[in-house]
């Protein structure tokens, strides 16, 4: 009894002592992390984890912490990647990104930026150190070392601050380039001149506009030797094309132009000419790439208005910005339409280029807005488009989405295309699918709901009765003739309806008598029947009847009965007569009524 009380006693004492060191400060907590993380005890690991998150630590003090400690920054890592524990890997991920929250902090505080660049003109040794904190500041260091320059009273520092403003590297080419649009001419030939120091190739397309567009003969010459240090090659690409491969990069998400890893964001700089400074904008990393491919194809357009390529990309990098369910940047402004407009107004060769691009990257989202678009208001010549030797909406029909191959059968169909082409039992095999629904479990989309399979139901079966209606010569619908007969028993009365009316059309015994059966089905409702009875006699005018006795008999036993609502028999012998039948059922008819 006696040890047992003692054991319970030193228990409770230890609890104490732990429960006190976790609300030490953040220096001991985050040491004490580190120690029992490092000797394997992770129960107290993770005590001291949450200590630090819930001591709400200054982003910057622990960053400087880290810093003092590489090796423990190391064993952060470590339990990151290593995951020995998933509650503490989940905590040291916490811990890690408010370091870099710190490290973000630190980059781009202005007050600190600003401070630096003023030391560029001190000490040999304040120089060095200050260049080395500009260079970790990277893009937000531009936009004080330009306002810095622009101001006359600090002309003094021009020298020092243009030798340190190619050091900063492949971080300052964004921001450097928007501001190529400076008016200032000797700011700008600094510009210039930085960006061919930097020599990477995603400053060329902006340099190679510079030669083709500048007003200054010295700025052009500029720009040519910047390309020279960069890529000779590229002074005979013209700047549309430089564009349109920068934008291509963005477009597939090139590392080299990924932006910086220590923010949750991403910037877009723009050049502010009346306050004649940078501005930026921040934007989700989610579409930044998307956004940046948007404005590199706007130069390809600004450099050449007829380098139609970029309008193909520019509409499949919108589409693929707004295929992430983000908000548009404000920078778009009100007035900015959504894709679709663009897309609609663009015209069927820009959207088949967007369409043959999503077909090569296999992207489901920018295949159907191509596709959707092209259905809006494209005929028979535009969706059979050549691109090269392809046809992009004919590929389409065989795409691995549902949603796609749907879209692209209806737009062909509604189209309504007189030319025989050899993938037209593809439309027809897409458009039944589309209406029965598609075979198995929808696995292959998270997009594919109930409301959108009845949605493509619906339409398939509008733009079959089209094609049934007007004689389409190029697609046949008899090959989806048990699918249509299958629709007359669907859930969905609408569809009962269309299908109804589609197998009017067809010469066929069968489609006449699922239309009769429909109709004579007591388990339908009154109208659902009399809307079959329309179709049957529609089917018996075109096609005389093809029905059996005993449909006829049943028929002819609605017509002469005086129980059945008045509206179901006058449709009953509305079909009754459409069949023409012998005038032995007429006269039959007429006598069971006489009365002697």
């Amino acid at each position: 009894m006696l040890k047992r009380k003692s054991f319970a006693a030193m228990l409770a004492a230890g609890l104490i002592m732990v429960s006190t060191s976790f609300a030490q400060g953040l220096e001991e907590n985050w040491s004490d992390f580190l120690h029992y993380t490092k000797i394997g005890r992770l129960d107290l690991a993770k005590g001291y984890a949450q200590a630090v998150l819930q001591s709400d630590p200054d982003p910057l003090e622990l960053l400087t912490l880290s810093e003092a400690n590489p090796q423990g920054y190391a064993i952060l890592l470590r339990v990151i990647d290593t995951a020995p524990d998933t509650e503490l890997a989940e905590l040291s991920r916490k811990i890690l990104d408010v370091i870099e929250q710190g490290r973000f902090i630190r980059r781009a505080d202005p007050k600190i930026i600003t401070e630096e660049i003023r030391r560029l003109s001190g000490t040999t040794r304040g120089r060095l150190a200050a260049l080395k904190r500009l260079k970790n500041a990277g893009e937000y260091a531009i936009v004080y070392m330009l306002d810095a320059m622009i101001d006359d009273s600090r002309r003094e520092e021009w020298p020092n601050i243009i030798w340190a403003l190619s050091q900063i590297g492949r971080d300052a080419i964004r921001p450097l380039a928007a501001a190529l649009q400076i008016e200032n001419v000797a700011l700008k030939a600094e510009i210039i001149q930085a960006l061919g120091k930097i020599s990477y190739p995603q400053s060329l397309a902006y340099l190679k506009y510079v030669v083709e567009k500048d007003d200054s003969e010295e700025l052009r010459k500029l720009a040519g030797q910047s390309i020279r240090q960069t890529d000779p090659a590229a002074l005979k690409i013209p700047a549309a094309h430089l564009f349109y491969q920068l934008a291509e990069n963005y477009y597939y998400h090139a590392q080299s132009l990924a932006p910086a890893e220590d923010a949750e964001f991403a910037n877009i700089w723009f050049w502010d000419a009346p306050g004649r400074r940078l501005t930026r904008e921040k934007v989700d990393k989610s579409y930044f790439n998307e956004l940046m491919a948007m404005r590199a194809c706007e130069w390809a357009l600004k450099a050449d208005a007829g380098f139609g390529q970029a309008i193909g990309l520019w509409l499949a990098a919108y589409c693929k910005a707004e295929s992430t369910g983000l908000e548009m940047p404000s920078y778009f402004g009100r007035g900015h339409a959504d894709m679709m407009t663009y897309a609609t107004t663009a015209g069927p060769e820009y959207l088949h280029q967007a369409l043959a691009r999503a077909m090569k990257d296999k992207n489901a989202y920018v295949a159907l807005c191509a596709v959707e678009a092209l259905a809006t208001n494209a005929g028979e010549r535009s969706l059979l488009y050549r691109l090269g030797t392809t046809q992009p909406l004919i590929q389409a029909l065989s795409f691995n989405d549902r949603a796609v191959r749907y879209s692209a059968a209806i737009a062909i169909a509604a189209a309504g295309p007189k030319q025989n082409f050899a993938e037209s039992r593809l439309v027809v095999e897409n458009l039944q699918e589309a209406l029965a629904g598609p075979p198995g479990e929808a696995t292959e989309t998270a997009r594919w709901t109930q409301d959108l399979a009845d949605s493509y139901a619906l339409r398939s079966a509008e733009v079959m009765l089209k094609l049934a209606q007007t004689r389409n010569p190029v697609i046949d619908l008899s090959a989806a003739q048990s699918t249509l007969i299958n629709a007359t028993r669907d859930r969905r009365p609408e569809i009962q309806i269309l299908a109804s009316q589609i197998l009017a059309t067809l010469d066929s015994p069968d489609a006449q008598r699922a239309i009769a059966t429909m109709a004579l089905a007591e388990t339908n409702t009154i109208e659902l029947r009399i809307y079959a009875f329309e179709s049957l006699a529609v089917s018996a005018k075109i096609n005389a009847n093809l029905l059996d006795d005993e449909k006829i008999d049943a028929i002819y036993a609605l017509v002469g009965s005086q129980e059945i609502e008045p509206e179901l028999r006058s449709a009953a012998a509305a079909a009754f007569g459409a069949l023409n039948l012998p005038s032995q059922k007429v006269k039959d008819l007429i006598l069971d009524q006489a009365e002697s």
